[in-house]
């Protein structure tokens, strides 16, 4: 076994640098669209819509920070 992965587990490669950012780049976009949707639906009180776009937010930059991070 090599560095704890089964025997036939293909050996990963990271993303390169630029790919990474550009992948990051369209996170942080989506994520500003689901914090515009939060903040509309926060101010028309529609709480269940706010709350769903302000998760939908973290979680985007939560994958965009990942891919940055990891590869």
């Amino acid at each position: 076994m090599s560095e704890g992965r089964p025997p036939d587990e293909p050996v990963r490669e990271r993303r390169p640098l630029l790919e990474r950012i550009g992948m990051a780049a369209i996170a942080l976009v989506m994520a500003g669209l689901f914090g515009l949707v939060a903040a509309a639906a926060w101010v028309s009180g529609e709480w269940f819509l706010a709350t769903m776009g302000a998760i939908g937010c973290f979680m985007t930059l939560w994958v965009g920070a990942i891919t940055l991070v990891r590869g």
